[in-house]
């Protein structure tokens, strides 16, 4: 049987003709089955969202988990890969939201929860048969048949018992908190969703420095004065200043009480703000004075503004303060209003920015809240009755000021809550600003650049709100999961050690509440009065409590009447349904025959992907042994972006942690992000976003991923260029195809199908044991980069031997071996060898380019026999045999490669063809085992260079002539001002100091009467040329070329010229490299002088019988190069 031979490389087509093969042999599944009893390899896939379309950045993470999935497969392990579809949460429900032309307020009452939530169930999978497709078409191998669904009963299930169990060990509460809120999507957020990349946007806001007037009466005896004293503090929300209860000072803060004028009313005005930032508060249109008759001259369309420092207070001394409230419209907290619109004092005060003193208001700030709770009496929160009787704060949950704020009422309080177009040109922060100033109750209006946060999904602002919310105790257990953490392989380590790390030592607690419709609802009833609560772990358990409401009369019927407890078919569980619309209706009964109504919020969708290594096997229900005997948890490995350690990651290992005191993971890859060509991130918007699908199907799954793994570390973010891709399709994919068709042509021509034995090593020529000695150095490298998930190492090593040492090096000095001579044990040698490094790289290259792999492999081994796996994904990774590495051989020709590259480097420098053949080429060597170790390959340099003679010099000095010169890079940080020194004592070196350097790597010099080391890094040294000759230098070899062209020598030059374009003429003619021809050529002097002195040559190369000159040859190719111009006609000689 033949090796399979083809026109050209085409990647698409390979990758099409490989996925049909799997698909037809089952490979996929033949890869976990075979491993059957083999130590398994946990992987854990992050569940994707179905309801959007994927990107490109998806094949990237999808690649990555892929490549170590295959290459444990490759060592042996059992590597199941379950897939899971991320079916709830907020992306979902703003989808349908938007399609359906709703809000949030119209669910319950124009469209029911039923009715909305059945609509997300049909959006939430739409586009799995696109994700399936770019799945297969990337090569991503994953079990997507028997994936696992956050919506279905038996992962509901398994969240619910899990919560239970969180329940169980009191970690878990609830709180009237201050609270990330998104109004845009209507519910609260945590603060690992509030930390998500992109969440946190520099935005320019209006602020305000406000002027608090207070209470003459309250005020300390000092600061008592006719002029009434006014208190500053700086907000960059000014919406929140009707909401302000209280002002907050440092207690060890000094202050300044200052008389100046009001900028927009040119009022006198008395203010009182920290000492550290009057500087910077006065610092613009203001001019200190030095008394108070100084203050009376003050024109108020004058340059400047004076103002005057008239007293010092400690922040202690102001705690009691009463002032008047800022917003006249704005009515009294509801509770406790007499303890309201004072000072307090509070640790976190600081004198960074701002006047030193901070508008508070409980109601919008988590530090505001604390500290108004703290202080004696409790600062009550700026709290007022809405319709229902309940206590709200003066915004709603959609972002709008309430009626009880007069001309304020109904606006919302960011401009980004408006639909598009209908925004105001003036936002509330603006109209507030402005009637402060008005009043007198401004000092600065100012624009303002700051980082604040925008919601995950809907990219408009949150607000600080107060929220009735259940949490995790996560705060009760960070040092528990800091210790596990440490546990944890990261890559890169620094995001485990850093970005992870800090995140979990300063973790909050973790807000769990989701005031939305379609996701898994709390499993918590509490009766009204709150003094009783169950949380539901399983549908048995709350099959019997609604057994129980029923026989008391709080509900009708169980619509779990008819579930089977123990029975986990799917006919019992796949007719139930958990959502909202169903549970929400179910009333059970506490101890004393109290009604219990279930708490309205659902569990924050990331809980549900936290969730999956238990609930994808509906544990503890079902297979508890995949998790209480270890045999799938804690997993291997997983891999997702960076994004995820505030997202998935984070919800794993506090899960793990909190409920089994576990990791859930021992490996991790962070993957950054995919970027465009210029760095941008991509998006629809922008129109920078590549279809993955497009950039498939032009340049194939192959070249993508291993552009991709090549160009970049994982962790770091990829600037993606598909001129990228085209480039690893030429010169990797394309070089390795050109081998092996090489390969192929010959191996066919001389019936080789490695039926022969092994030639034995010893045997075989130094050129072969070279490339197996590299090869096997190779596996043993490759095979440490993919263990340590360093998988762009492993890929530009394999493509470093494949272009370098296979193509360029062993291919292009054997490739006589193949074609010429008879079948013995040199050619045979050469075969083996070439095949052995063909099959190996098919192998290595199988988890980064699994399709061209498999067609390489496959092509190789169906005609040999020599493995009979089908596949290179059922094959193992091959093994490197320190027998086959002999270092001492690579240094050496490593060495000839370096030499070889220098003399190349002259050529390209001369504009002298390699074709061309030149004269010869000295070679200095430092000593006697160079000399010797270039003396061994100096037959092989001088074939691939195209020189006659190699000259191996003891002593070049008389000849090259070396300059030297200071590295300032590396010397300059060591030596700074001593700089002119060492560069004296480095110009003045000696030749003989010069090669102590070049042979020994460094040398001891004396600088200033001080010793010191100079490395050969600290050096550029450079040969001078001379004249005839051509002289290149690095890392220590030199060579000087002859550049000087003889008669023979240009004669031969162009019989070199003239057989490369024959041979190409046999190739675009399609003739068998076998095939003899006769040459017909139009007379020019020259060439036939050429051919003439090099006949023996040009036959045998081209295969040709007869080579005819004749005057005219009309019906001939017309054919020119250099000075040479004649006219071609080839035959097939007869």
């Amino acid at each position: 049987m033949a090796f399979p031979s083809y026109k050209n490389l085409n990647l698409v087509a390979v990758s099409k003709d490989i996925q049909t093969y799997w698909e037809n042999a089952m490979t996929f599944e033949a890869s976990v089955s075979t491993r059957e009893g083999r130590p398994p390899y946990i992987f854990f896939e992050g569940p994707p969202s179905a309801n959007g379309l994927p990107g490109i950045h998806h094949v990237m993470g999808r690649a990555i988990k892929d490549i170590f999935c295959r290459y444990k497969t490759q060592k042996g392990f059992q590597v199941k890969r379950k897939a899971g579809w991320d079916t709830h949460g907020l992306p979902v429900e703003l989808g349908v939201e938007k399609e359906l032309g709703i809000s949030k307020e119209d669910i319950g009452t124009t469209i029911s929860v039923d009715q909305y939530n059945a609509a997300c169930r049909e959006a939430v999978m739409r586009y799995t048969d696109v994700w399936s497709d770019l799945t297969k078409k990337m090569g991503y191998w994953v079990d997507m048949d028997e994936a696992y669904i956050t919506y279905t009963p038996k992962y509901m299930e398994s969240v619910w018992w899990l919560l239970k169990q969180l329940y169980d060990k009191n970690l878990i509460y609830k709180g009237y908190t201050i609270q990330p809120y998104s109004p845009k999507a209507g519910t609260g957020l945590s603060s690992h969703e509030l930390n998500q990349p992109g969440c946190y946007q520099d935005v320019t806001d209006t602020t305000v420095t406000a002027q608090f007037e207070t209470h003459k009466e309250t005020l300390p005896k000092q600061l008592q004065d006719v002029l009434p004293l006014h208190i500053l503090a700086w907000t960059t929300t000014p919406w929140t200043l009707p909401s302000n209860t209280a002002l907050t000072v440092g207690p060890s803060i000094e202050y300044m009480v200052i008389h100046t004028f009001n900028r927009y009313t040119h009022l006198p005005i008395r203010v009182l703000l920290a000492k550290d930032l009057v500087t910077k508060v006065f610092g613009k249109v203001f001019q200190q004075v030095e008394a108070l008759d100084d203050l009376q001259s003050y024109e108020k369309n004058g340059k400047n503004i004076p103002y005057l420092i008239t007293d010092r207070i400690l922040g202690a001394d102001l705690v009691g303060i009463r002032y008047k409230q800022l917003w006249t419209d704005a009515p009294l907290p509801h509770n406790n209003p007499k303890n309201a619109f004072r000072v307090i004092a509070g640790d976190f005060v600081t004198t960074d920015d701002g006047t030193g003193i901070v508008h508070t208001a409980p109601t919008f700030g988590a530090d505001d809240a604390m500290v108004a709770k703290q202080a004696t009496p409790e600062v009550p929160p700026m709290l007022v009755l809405d319709e229902n009787e309940q206590l709200v704060p003066l915004v709603d949950l959609q972002g709008r000021f309430r009626k009880e704020l007069g001309p304020l009422g109904g606006k919302y309080v960011k401009n980004e809550y408006y639909e598009d177009g209908q925004a105001p040109d003036k936002s509330v922060d603006v109209e507030i600003a402005i009637r402060l100033k008005k009043e007198n109750k401004a000092f600065t209006v100012e624009k303002y650049v700051h980082s604040y946060p925008n919601c995950w999904r809907t990219d408009k602002p949150v607000l600080y709100y107060p929220l009735d919310s259940w949490f995790v105790k996560v705060s009760d257990k960070k040092e528990q999961l800091v210790a596990l953490n440490n546990s944890i392989n990261w890559k890169p380590k620094s995001t485990g050690e850093g970005r992870f790390g800090n995140w979990l030592a300063n973790a909050n607690d973790w807000n769990l509440s989701r005031s939305r419709f379609w996701g898994i609802p709390l499993p918590i009833w509490r009766t009204e009065d709150k003094s009783e609560t169950k949380v539901i772990g399983s549908i048995e358990e709350l099959k019997v409590e609604v057994d129980r409401a029923v026989e008391a009369g709080l509900i009708d019927t169980n619509p779990f009447a008819d579930f089977v407890p123990g029975d986990m078919r799917p006919e019992n569980y796949d007719t139930l349904d958990l959502h909202k619309n169903v549970v929400d209706k179910l009333i059970l009964v506490g101890q004393h025959g109290e009604a219990m109504y279930r708490e309205n919020d659902l569990i924050d969708v990331w809980f549900d992907s936290g969730s999956m290594p238990y609930a994808q096997w509906h544990y503890p229900f079902e297979q508890k042994e995949k998790i209480d005997e270890g045999l799938d948890f804690p997993a291997d490995f997983i891999a997702e972006g960076v994004d995820q350690t505030r997202g998935w990651f984070y919800t794993l290992h506090v899960i793990g942690g909190l409920v089994f005191d576990n990791i859930a993971f021992k490996n991790v890859v962070s993957n950054g992000l995919v970027l465009d060509k210029n760095g941008q991130k991509m998006s629809k918007r922008l129109g920078n976003a590549v279809d993955p699908f497009e950039t498939l199907e032009t340049y194939g799954a192959d070249a993508t991923r291993w552009y991709m793994i090549s160009n970049a570390n994982p962790w770091d973010n990829l600037k993606f260029d598909v001129e990228g891709i085209g480039e690893v399709r030429r010169k990797f994919f394309g070089t390795l195809y050109n081998t092996y068709s090489f390969f192929s042509l010959y191996a066919n021509i001389d019936d080789f199908t490695y039926a022969e034995d092994d030639i034995p090593l010893d045997k075989r020529p130094e050129i072969d044991r070279w490339i197996l000695s590299e090869l096997h150095t190779l596996i043993e490298k490759v095979d440490a980069q993919y263990h340590n998930y360093e998988p762009t190492k492993a890929a530009r090593m394999i493509s470093s031997f494949v272009i370098e040492d296979l193509s360029n090096w062993y291919v292009r000095l054997s490739r006589r071996r193949f074609w010429k001579g008879t079948y013995e044990a040199d050619k045979i040698a050469a075969y083996q060898t070439l095949y052995t490094c063909l099959i190996s790289v098919a192998k290595l290259m199988a988890p980064i380019a699994p399709f061209y792999a498999d067609r390489l492999y496959q092509d190789l081994d169906k005609t040999t026999s020599k493995e009979q796996y089908a596949s290179v994904h059922l094959a193992y990774f091959p093994d490197a045999h320190k027998d086959f590495i002999d270092s001492d051989l690579e240094q050496k020709m490593q060495r000839a490669q370096r030499i070889v590259s220098l003399i190349l480097s002259i050529r390209k420098k001369e504009k002298i063809k390699v074709r061309q053949p030149l004269q010869r080429v000295l070679i200095p060597a430092l000593d006697h085992n160079e000399k010797q170790a270039i003396e061994e390959v100096s037959d092989l340099i001088a074939a691939e260079v195209n020189v006659k003679t190699i000259e191996i010099l003891d002593d070049a000095s008389s000849i090259l002539v070396k300059e030297i010169k200071p590295n300032f890079k590396t010397l300059g940080p060591r030596f700074g001002k001593k700089m002119k020194a060492v560069s004296e004592v480095i110009v003045g070196l000696s030749e003989v100091q010069i090669q102590t350097i070049e042979r020994e790597g460094s040398l001891p010099i004396e600088i200033n009467g001080k010793n010191t080391i100079l490395d050969a890094s600290d050096l550029i040294i450079q040969s001078k040329d001379i004249a005839g000759w051509s002289v290149a230098s690095e890392q220590g070899v030199t060579v000087a070329l002859d550049c000087s062209l003889t008669e023979d020598l240009l004669l031969e030059g162009i019989a070199r010229e003239f057989v490369n374009r024959v041979q190409n003429l046999r190739k675009d003619m399609d003739f068998e490299v076998t095939d003899t021809i006769s040459l017909t050529l139009k007379y020019d002097k020259r060439l036939v002088d050429a051919i003439q002195a090099n006949k023996s040559y040009v036959t045998s190369e081209v295969l040709a019988k007869n080579i005819v000159f004749v005057e005219s040859n009309s019906d001939g190719e017309p054919l020119s190069f250099d000075d040479i111009k004649t006219v071609i006609r080839l035959e097939k000689a007869k």
